[in-house]
């Protein structure tokens, strides 16, 4: 018999709530879950951990990214399977896996969906699953953070961008799989493992989070107008025709910057660092998805 955990940020609103969740598990046949409800992304770790040590097989994640990173760093590595809820503001992850917003699919998703084995990759030392980056992608996230992300969603980081764009040019050193990419100042250094790190928009198109590699981008973009350039070729899907991007793929990224610089992975900000130790771990976390649809007869 299938053991399910649920894992909750209560702050978190998704359909009509935790009950109608309980309802359809209920019906599902899985009347008591074992059920933990945090208030802050940062308490999931330890309920994950909780929820293994009890013998979950599948761990239902209820929030949005933050929420699903601190889960995934958790249990990274072992045979625990995640089926995302997606009920944060971005859902990065699963929109990039076909996640649906809708608990019922959702839940079917996390019970008869197809298992998948994907990439995770850490940054001293804590994994992420979508993205980490520093200098301005931070300090957008960092300050969309207070009160403004759940008033404007996405729009937030529109307007925390611009305000932030004078104070993030920092000096910095990137190294891709043990050789020199960058050196110089930029305006941030963008980690991808999917296409689709900003809601809609795929940036690192092509990406896989199956394929042993991560996407690295630079942004040396400094004024509003070249910013804007950047952000345009960016939405076009013309990234390779900016003069204030470049990019690159690898295993392995480390970054040295020439003063404490604040950084971020799948949404959540972290203290200020002048070095970034990424690496790529392949295949060490399984997530429910869609099952395919099966390919047209040909006949």
């Amino acid at each position: 018999m299938t053991t399910i955990a649920v894992i909750a940020h209560s702050k978190k609103s998704f359909g009509e709530g935790l009950g109608e969740l309980r309802g359809i598990l209920h019906d599902a046949g899985f009347a008591e879950p074992l059920w933990y409800e945090v208030a802050k992304s940062r308490q999931v770790r330890k309920c994950a951990k909780q929820a293994l040590a009890e013998g979950a097989d599948v761990i239902f994640v209820w929030g949005g990214d933050g929420t699903v990173q601190r889960c995934i760093d958790a249990v990274a590595g072992t045979d625990a399977v995640i089926a995302i809820l997606p009920a944060g503001t971005a859902n990065l992850l699963a929109t990039n896996l076909g996640i649906p917003q809708n608990i019922a699919q959702a839940v079917e998703i996390g019970l008869k969906g197809e298992r998948r084995a994907l990439d995770t990759a850490t940054v001293n030392g804590e994994h992420f699953t979508v993205m980490a980056g520093a200098g301005l992608d931070a300090l957008m996230i960092k300050d969309a953070d207070a009160g403004l992300k759940d008033r404007f969603g996405r729009a937030a980081y529109i307007w925390t961008g611009a305000r932030n764009l004078k104070a993030s040019p920092v000096r910095a050193k990137v190294e891709v799989d043990g050789r020199q990419f960058h050196k110089g100042e930029i305006t941030c250094v963008l980690v991808g493992n999917v296409k689709d790190v900003f809601g809609g928009i795929a940036v690192f198109d092509g990406s896989r989070p199956d394929d042993g590699l991560l996407e690295v981008g630079i942004v040396t973009a400094k004024s509003l107008g070249e910013w804007i350039r950047t952000v345009g070729t960016v939405v076009l899907g013309r990234t390779e025709t900016s003069p204030f991007v470049v990019t690159a793929r690898g295993s392995r990224i480390k970054v040295a910057f020439d003063q404490p610089t604040t950084y971020e992975l799948d949404g959540g900000v972290r203290k200020k660092t002048e070095k970034l130790k990424i690496k790529v771990r392949p295949k060490s976390i399984t997530v429910c998805v869609p099952v395919p649809s099966p390919a047209p007869d040909a006949g």
